[in-house]
Protein backbone atom coordinates (compact mmCIF):
# COMPACT_ATOMS: atom_id res chain seq x y z
CA UNK A 1 0.00 0.00 0.00
CA UNK A 2 1.64 3.48 -0.98
CA UNK A 3 1.64 6.42 2.05
CA UNK A 4 -0.74 7.97 0.16
CA UNK A 5 -3.70 5.45 0.55
CA UNK A 6 -6.50 6.81 2.60
CA UNK A 7 -7.54 4.13 5.20
CA UNK A 8 -11.18 5.25 7.21
CA UNK A 9 -11.84 2.97 10.17
CA UNK A 10 -15.73 2.77 11.42
CA UNK A 11 -15.67 2.41 14.62
CA UNK A 12 -13.78 3.70 17.42
CA UNK A 13 -13.36 1.16 20.28
CA UNK A 14 -10.54 -1.12 21.23
CA UNK A 15 -10.11 -2.59 17.73
CA UNK A 16 -10.83 0.76 15.79
CA UNK A 17 -8.45 2.91 18.15
CA UNK A 18 -5.53 0.30 18.01
CA UNK A 19 -5.47 0.11 14.45
CA UNK A 20 -5.36 4.02 14.05
CA UNK A 21 -2.52 4.00 16.70
CA UNK A 22 -0.88 1.32 14.64
CA UNK A 23 -0.57 2.79 11.50
CA UNK A 24 0.17 5.96 12.39
CA UNK A 25 3.39 4.40 14.27
CA UNK A 26 3.99 2.70 11.15
CA UNK A 27 3.70 6.33 8.80
CA UNK A 28 0.34 5.43 7.43
CA UNK A 29 -2.23 7.60 8.98
CA UNK A 30 -5.64 7.01 9.52
CA UNK A 31 -9.23 8.67 10.01
CA UNK A 32 -11.17 7.62 12.07
CA UNK A 33 -14.79 7.98 12.43
CA UNK A 34 -16.84 7.04 15.85
CA UNK A 35 -20.39 7.64 16.31
CA UNK A 36 -20.14 7.88 20.34
CA UNK A 37 -20.03 11.35 21.19
CA UNK A 38 -17.41 9.94 24.67
CA UNK A 39 -13.85 9.92 24.08
CA UNK A 40 -12.90 6.25 23.22
CA UNK A 41 -13.08 4.11 25.94
CA UNK A 42 -11.95 0.43 27.16
CA UNK A 43 -15.66 -1.04 27.03
CA UNK A 44 -14.09 -3.68 29.15
CA UNK A 45 -14.13 -1.62 32.10
CA UNK A 46 -17.60 0.17 32.30
CA UNK A 47 -18.26 -2.66 35.11
CA UNK A 48 -16.16 -0.96 36.87
CA UNK A 49 -17.44 2.47 35.93
CA UNK A 50 -20.67 1.62 36.91
CA UNK A 51 -19.94 0.17 40.48
CA UNK A 52 -18.18 3.47 41.19
CA UNK A 53 -14.77 2.40 40.99
CA UNK A 54 -13.50 4.52 38.32
CA UNK A 55 -14.59 7.91 36.97
CA UNK A 56 -15.73 7.71 32.86
CA UNK A 57 -12.17 9.39 32.14
CA UNK A 58 -10.07 6.87 33.73
CA UNK A 59 -10.55 4.21 30.96
CA UNK A 60 -10.52 6.60 28.25
CA UNK A 61 -8.56 5.37 25.71
CA UNK A 62 -5.63 7.85 23.92
CA UNK A 63 -7.35 9.71 22.13
CA UNK A 64 -6.35 9.31 18.16
CA UNK A 65 -5.47 12.35 15.85
CA UNK A 66 -8.11 12.56 13.26
CA UNK A 67 -10.80 11.67 14.89
CA UNK A 68 -14.55 12.05 13.11
CA UNK A 69 -17.60 12.42 15.40
CA UNK A 70 -20.48 10.96 13.05
CA UNK A 71 -22.55 7.86 12.33
CA UNK A 72 -21.93 6.07 8.93
CA UNK A 73 -25.11 5.52 7.02
CA UNK A 74 -24.20 3.50 3.84
CA UNK A 75 -21.12 2.23 1.97
CA UNK A 76 -20.54 3.11 -1.57
CA UNK A 77 -18.22 0.69 -3.14
CA UNK A 78 -18.74 1.54 -6.91
CA UNK A 79 -17.34 4.57 -6.01
CA UNK A 80 -15.23 4.12 -2.75
CA UNK A 81 -17.17 6.49 -0.23
CA UNK A 82 -18.96 6.04 3.37
CA UNK A 83 -21.63 7.92 3.63
CA UNK A 84 -22.96 10.14 6.83
CA UNK A 85 -25.80 11.08 8.62
CA UNK A 86 -24.98 14.76 8.03
CA UNK A 87 -25.46 13.86 4.13
CA UNK A 88 -21.67 14.31 4.04
CA UNK A 89 -19.38 11.46 2.29
CA UNK A 90 -15.93 10.21 2.90
CA UNK A 91 -13.80 8.55 0.39
CA UNK A 92 -11.24 5.83 1.18
CA UNK A 93 -9.05 3.82 -0.78
CA UNK A 94 -8.68 1.37 2.47
CA UNK A 95 -12.09 1.35 4.39
CA UNK A 96 -11.73 -0.98 7.76
CA UNK A 97 -14.98 -1.76 9.77
CA UNK A 98 -14.52 -1.76 13.70
CA UNK A 99 -18.28 -1.41 14.15
CA UNK A 100 -18.26 -3.74 17.18
CA UNK A 101 -21.35 -5.01 18.16
CA UNK A 102 -25.34 -4.67 19.37
CA UNK A 103 -26.61 -5.71 22.46
CA UNK A 104 -28.86 -8.81 22.14
CA UNK A 105 -32.34 -7.16 22.90
CA UNK A 106 -34.54 -10.36 24.05
CA UNK A 107 -38.22 -10.76 22.63
CA UNK A 108 -39.96 -9.96 26.20
CA UNK A 109 -43.99 -8.23 26.00
CA UNK A 110 -43.87 -4.86 26.63
CA UNK A 111 -39.98 -4.24 26.28
CA UNK A 112 -40.44 -1.37 24.25
CA UNK A 113 -42.84 1.69 24.21
CA UNK A 114 -45.07 2.35 20.97
CA UNK A 115 -42.54 4.63 19.28
CA UNK A 116 -40.04 1.71 19.82
CA UNK A 117 -37.30 2.94 22.85
CA UNK A 118 -37.04 1.20 25.80
CA UNK A 119 -38.98 2.49 28.18
CA UNK A 120 -38.00 4.17 31.71
CA UNK A 121 -35.71 2.01 34.19
CA UNK A 122 -34.98 -0.33 31.13
CA UNK A 123 -31.29 -0.49 30.09
CA UNK A 124 -28.64 -2.65 27.97
CA UNK A 125 -25.28 -2.31 29.35
CA UNK A 126 -23.25 -1.66 26.34
CA UNK A 127 -22.31 1.98 25.45
CA UNK A 128 -20.68 5.12 27.87
CA UNK A 129 -24.03 6.01 27.48
CA UNK A 130 -25.73 2.59 29.22
CA UNK A 131 -23.27 3.13 31.96
CA UNK A 132 -23.95 6.76 32.59
CA UNK A 133 -27.98 6.04 32.52
CA UNK A 134 -27.49 3.29 34.78
CA UNK A 135 -25.25 4.81 37.75
CA UNK A 136 -27.73 7.89 37.41
CA UNK A 137 -30.77 5.80 38.06
CA UNK A 138 -29.16 3.65 40.43
CA UNK A 139 -28.91 4.29 44.68
CA UNK A 140 -29.49 2.66 47.48
CA UNK A 141 -32.22 0.09 47.93
CA UNK A 142 -33.21 0.51 44.50
CA UNK A 143 -34.81 -2.76 43.02
CA UNK A 144 -32.34 -4.17 40.35
CA UNK A 145 -33.46 -7.09 37.59
CA UNK A 146 -30.45 -8.20 35.63
CA UNK A 147 -31.59 -10.52 32.97
CA UNK A 148 -28.58 -12.82 31.62
CA UNK A 149 -26.01 -14.91 33.45
CA UNK A 150 -22.98 -14.50 31.32
CA UNK A 151 -19.87 -12.41 31.91
CA UNK A 152 -21.88 -8.81 31.31
CA UNK A 153 -24.77 -10.27 33.25
CA UNK A 154 -22.29 -11.29 36.24
CA UNK A 155 -20.67 -7.79 36.12
CA UNK A 156 -23.60 -5.81 36.19
CA UNK A 157 -25.33 -7.63 38.64
CA UNK A 158 -21.76 -7.10 41.32
CA UNK A 159 -21.74 -3.47 40.55
CA UNK A 160 -25.60 -3.08 40.88
CA UNK A 161 -24.91 -4.65 44.47
CA UNK A 162 -21.82 -2.94 45.20
CA UNK A 163 -23.92 0.84 44.63
CA UNK A 164 -26.41 -0.54 47.11
CA UNK A 165 -29.37 -1.81 44.85
CA UNK A 166 -31.49 -4.64 45.66
CA UNK A 167 -30.35 -7.27 43.07
CA UNK A 168 -32.06 -10.11 41.41
CA UNK A 169 -30.19 -11.94 38.31
CA UNK A 170 -32.22 -14.16 36.58
CA UNK A 171 -30.74 -17.02 34.18
CA UNK A 172 -32.27 -18.85 31.66
CA UNK A 173 -28.95 -21.55 31.83
CA UNK A 174 -28.98 -23.87 34.94
CA UNK A 175 -25.77 -22.10 36.01
CA UNK A 176 -23.74 -19.16 35.89
CA UNK A 177 -20.98 -18.07 32.99
CA UNK A 178 -22.25 -21.84 31.94
CA UNK A 179 -20.37 -20.60 28.47
CA UNK A 180 -16.99 -19.98 30.08
CA UNK A 181 -16.56 -21.94 33.67
CA UNK A 182 -17.27 -25.71 34.68
CA UNK A 183 -19.69 -26.52 37.56
CA UNK A 184 -17.43 -25.75 40.49
CA UNK A 185 -15.94 -22.49 38.92
CA UNK A 186 -19.85 -21.38 38.86
CA UNK A 187 -21.20 -22.36 42.35
CA UNK A 188 -17.91 -19.80 43.47
CA UNK A 189 -19.18 -16.90 41.40
CA UNK A 190 -22.85 -17.50 42.32
CA UNK A 191 -21.64 -17.34 46.14
CA UNK A 192 -19.19 -14.48 45.60
CA UNK A 193 -22.68 -12.58 44.10
CA UNK A 194 -25.17 -13.85 47.03
CA UNK A 195 -22.07 -12.83 49.94
CA UNK A 196 -22.84 -9.07 48.09
CA UNK A 197 -27.02 -9.90 49.11
CA UNK A 198 -27.48 -10.76 44.74
CA UNK A 199 -30.44 -13.12 44.71
CA UNK A 200 -29.72 -15.64 42.08
CA UNK A 201 -32.60 -17.28 39.76
CA UNK A 202 -31.27 -19.95 37.39
CA UNK A 203 -33.07 -22.13 35.06
CA UNK A 204 -35.88 -19.47 34.71
CA UNK A 205 -37.13 -17.86 31.51
CA UNK A 206 -38.08 -13.99 32.00
CA UNK A 207 -41.60 -13.13 29.64
CA UNK A 208 -42.38 -9.99 30.33
CA UNK A 209 -41.94 -6.29 31.32
CA UNK A 210 -44.57 -4.84 33.37
CA UNK A 211 -44.74 -0.65 33.22
CA UNK A 212 -46.61 2.14 34.82
CA UNK A 213 -47.19 5.45 33.22
CA UNK A 214 -44.22 4.11 30.68
CA UNK A 215 -41.68 3.03 33.35
CA UNK A 216 -40.75 -0.20 34.43
CA UNK A 217 -42.97 -1.78 37.57
CA UNK A 218 -41.95 -5.34 37.64
CA UNK A 219 -40.70 -8.68 35.69
CA UNK A 220 -42.52 -11.53 34.86
CA UNK A 221 -41.42 -15.24 34.50
CA UNK A 222 -42.30 -18.02 32.41
CA UNK A 223 -43.96 -19.98 35.60
CA UNK A 224 -46.11 -16.46 36.62
CA UNK A 225 -43.20 -14.95 39.68
CA UNK A 226 -42.80 -11.65 39.38
CA UNK A 227 -40.28 -9.66 40.46
CA UNK A 228 -40.71 -5.61 41.96
CA UNK A 229 -38.27 -4.21 39.56
CA UNK A 230 -37.32 -0.06 39.52
CA UNK A 231 -34.53 -0.94 36.87
CA UNK A 232 -34.13 -3.93 34.59
CA UNK A 233 -30.68 -4.48 32.76
CA UNK A 234 -30.80 -6.07 29.73
CA UNK A 235 -27.29 -8.46 29.93
CA UNK A 236 -28.38 -11.14 27.04
CA UNK A 237 -24.77 -10.90 24.62
CA UNK A 238 -24.31 -9.25 22.28
CA UNK A 239 -24.35 -9.59 18.50
CA UNK A 240 -21.70 -8.66 15.34
CA UNK A 241 -23.04 -5.00 14.08
CA UNK A 242 -22.81 -6.36 10.53
CA UNK A 243 -25.33 -3.96 9.42
CA UNK A 244 -23.44 -1.41 7.28
CA UNK A 245 -21.76 -4.32 5.54
CA UNK A 246 -24.88 -6.56 5.05
CA UNK A 247 -26.25 -3.33 3.32
CA UNK A 248 -23.03 -2.86 0.79
CA UNK A 249 -23.29 -6.38 -0.42
CA UNK A 250 -20.77 -7.92 1.89
CA UNK A 251 -20.39 -11.59 2.77
CA UNK A 252 -21.86 -11.68 5.86
CA UNK A 253 -23.09 -14.85 8.29
CA UNK A 254 -22.76 -13.87 11.70
CA UNK A 255 -20.25 -11.27 11.38
CA UNK A 256 -18.44 -9.97 8.47
CA UNK A 257 -16.67 -12.77 6.82
CA UNK A 258 -12.55 -12.26 6.54
CA UNK A 259 -10.12 -13.84 5.61
CA UNK A 260 -6.19 -14.35 7.14
CA UNK A 261 -5.47 -10.74 5.70
CA UNK A 262 -8.76 -9.45 7.47
CA UNK A 263 -10.33 -9.08 3.75
CA UNK A 264 -13.97 -9.64 3.08
CA UNK A 265 -15.17 -10.46 0.22
CA UNK A 266 -14.66 -6.56 -1.62
CA UNK A 267 -10.95 -6.43 -1.23
CA UNK A 268 -10.85 -2.68 -0.59
CA UNK A 269 -12.73 -3.36 2.56
CA UNK A 270 -11.20 -4.93 5.87
CA UNK A 271 -13.27 -5.71 9.43
CA UNK A 272 -11.85 -6.91 12.70
CA UNK A 273 -12.99 -6.87 16.02
CA UNK A 274 -16.74 -7.91 17.23
CA UNK A 275 -18.13 -7.33 13.58
CA UNK A 276 -15.49 -9.53 11.84
CA UNK A 277 -15.96 -12.99 11.44
CA UNK A 278 -12.58 -15.21 10.40
CA UNK A 279 -12.54 -19.16 10.35
CA UNK A 280 -16.10 -19.64 11.47
CA UNK A 281 -15.50 -17.45 15.12
CA UNK A 282 -16.85 -14.31 16.07
CA UNK A 283 -14.83 -13.86 19.01
CA UNK A 284 -16.14 -11.06 21.00
CA UNK A 285 -13.28 -10.19 23.01
CA UNK A 286 -11.06 -7.64 23.77
CA UNK A 287 -7.58 -9.87 23.18
CA UNK A 288 -8.45 -11.75 19.66
CA UNK A 289 -9.43 -7.44 18.34
CA UNK A 290 -6.32 -6.14 19.37
CA UNK A 291 -4.47 -9.08 17.74
CA UNK A 292 -6.35 -8.78 14.79
CA UNK A 293 -5.94 -4.81 14.61
CA UNK A 294 -2.24 -4.90 14.67
CA UNK A 295 -2.03 -7.62 11.98
CA UNK A 296 -3.78 -5.37 10.18
CA UNK A 297 -1.83 -2.52 10.65
CA UNK A 298 1.39 -5.02 9.24
CA UNK A 299 -0.79 -5.72 5.94
CA UNK A 300 -1.84 -2.47 5.16
CA UNK A 301 1.75 -0.77 5.99
CA UNK A 302 3.45 -3.58 3.82
CA UNK A 303 4.20 -6.54 5.29
CA UNK A 304 3.35 -8.77 2.90
CA UNK A 305 3.71 -11.80 5.59
CA UNK A 306 1.28 -10.53 7.74
CA UNK A 307 -1.47 -12.70 8.36
CA UNK A 308 -4.09 -13.48 10.92
CA UNK A 309 -4.81 -16.82 11.77
CA UNK A 310 -6.80 -16.87 14.88
CA UNK A 311 -6.67 -16.27 18.85
CA UNK A 312 -6.86 -19.13 21.84
CA UNK A 313 -8.82 -16.41 23.84
CA UNK A 314 -8.59 -16.58 27.27
CA UNK A 315 -11.66 -14.96 29.26
CA UNK A 316 -10.81 -13.02 32.24
CA UNK A 317 -12.53 -11.07 34.94
CA UNK A 318 -11.38 -9.20 37.86
CA UNK A 319 -13.61 -7.40 40.06
CA UNK A 320 -11.41 -5.26 42.30
CA UNK A 321 -13.35 -3.10 45.74
CA UNK A 322 -13.57 -4.71 49.27
CA UNK A 323 -14.33 -7.72 47.95
CA UNK A 324 -12.11 -8.58 45.14
CA UNK A 325 -12.92 -10.98 43.10
CA UNK A 326 -10.73 -12.94 40.16
CA UNK A 327 -10.90 -15.58 37.56
CA UNK A 328 -9.50 -16.94 34.44
CA UNK A 329 -11.25 -19.70 31.67
CA UNK A 330 -9.22 -20.98 28.50
CA UNK A 331 -9.55 -23.56 26.00
CA UNK A 332 -11.57 -26.94 27.30
CA UNK A 333 -12.75 -26.72 30.97
CA UNK A 334 -14.58 -29.88 30.59
CA UNK A 335 -12.58 -32.92 30.05
CA UNK A 336 -13.05 -36.17 27.16
CA UNK A 337 -13.05 -39.47 28.33
CA UNK A 338 -8.89 -40.57 28.50
CA UNK A 339 -8.17 -36.78 29.45
CA UNK A 340 -5.88 -36.21 33.32
CA UNK A 341 -7.66 -33.49 35.09
CA UNK A 342 -5.82 -31.41 38.08
CA UNK A 343 -7.49 -29.98 40.63
CA UNK A 344 -7.23 -27.94 43.80
CA UNK A 345 -9.70 -26.25 46.01
CA UNK A 346 -9.86 -24.30 48.82
CA UNK A 347 -13.24 -23.83 50.14
CA UNK A 348 -12.43 -21.34 53.22
CA UNK A 349 -10.62 -19.38 50.75
CA UNK A 350 -12.72 -19.33 47.82
CA UNK A 351 -9.97 -20.71 45.46
CA UNK A 352 -10.36 -23.27 42.74
CA UNK A 353 -7.87 -24.31 40.17
CA UNK A 354 -8.75 -26.89 37.32
CA UNK A 355 -6.17 -27.55 34.31
CA UNK A 356 -6.87 -30.42 32.04
CA UNK A 357 -4.25 -32.42 29.81
CA UNK A 358 -4.41 -34.40 26.57
CA UNK A 359 -1.78 -36.18 25.22
CA UNK A 360 0.55 -34.58 27.75
CA UNK A 361 -0.84 -30.80 26.39
CA UNK A 362 -2.33 -28.77 28.16
CA UNK A 363 -5.80 -28.40 26.34
CA UNK A 364 -7.88 -25.72 29.10
CA UNK A 365 -8.02 -24.56 32.42
CA UNK A 366 -10.30 -22.64 34.64
CA UNK A 367 -8.92 -20.91 37.69
CA UNK A 368 -10.97 -18.51 40.55
CA UNK A 369 -9.31 -16.93 43.69
CA UNK A 370 -5.93 -16.01 44.07
CA UNK A 371 -4.70 -15.93 40.12
CA UNK A 372 -1.23 -15.44 40.07
CA UNK A 373 -0.71 -18.72 38.42
CA UNK A 374 -3.01 -17.93 35.26
CA UNK A 375 0.22 -15.92 33.82
CA UNK A 376 2.31 -19.54 33.63
CA UNK A 377 -0.86 -21.68 32.76
CA UNK A 378 -1.68 -19.76 29.91
CA UNK A 379 2.00 -19.65 28.21
CA UNK A 380 1.41 -23.16 28.41
CA UNK A 381 -1.84 -23.71 27.15
CA UNK A 382 -0.95 -20.70 23.87
CA UNK A 383 2.36 -22.72 22.91
CA UNK A 384 0.73 -25.92 22.87
CA UNK A 385 3.83 -28.03 23.82
CA UNK A 386 4.34 -30.73 25.40
CA UNK A 387 4.65 -30.88 28.92
CA UNK A 388 7.95 -32.22 30.31
CA UNK A 389 7.64 -35.38 31.78
CA UNK A 390 8.71 -34.20 35.85
CA UNK A 391 5.31 -33.20 36.59
CA UNK A 392 5.25 -29.45 36.17
CA UNK A 393 1.46 -29.54 36.46
CA UNK A 394 1.32 -29.28 40.74
CA UNK A 395 3.61 -26.83 40.28
CA UNK A 396 2.58 -24.51 37.58
CA UNK A 397 -0.99 -24.45 39.76
CA UNK A 398 0.81 -23.98 43.09
CA UNK A 399 3.23 -21.07 42.15
CA UNK A 400 3.28 -17.93 40.72
CA UNK A 401 4.32 -18.47 37.39
CA UNK A 402 5.97 -14.82 37.29
CA UNK A 403 2.61 -13.44 36.28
Amino acid sequence: MTSNSRVVVLGAGLAGVRLARRLGELGLPALLVGEEEHRPYNRVLLAEVLAGRYAPEVIALPAPDGLVRARATGIHRDRRTVALADGAEIAYDTLVLATGSNPVLPPLRGLFTPDHVLPEGVHAFRTMDDCLGLSKAVRPGVRAVVIGGGLLGVSAARALALRGAQVVLAQQGERLMERQLDPAASRLVRRHLVDLGVEIHTECRVRDVRCVGGAVRSVEMADGYALDADLVVLACGVSPRAGLAKAAGLAVHKGVLVDDELRTSDPHIRAIGDCAQHDGTVYGLAAPALEQADALAESLAGNAGARYTGTRSLTRLTLAGHSPFDLAAFGETEPRPGDDVVQLADATRGTYRKVVVRDDRLVGGVLVGELGTVGALARAWEGAEPLPDNGPLLHLLTNDGGS
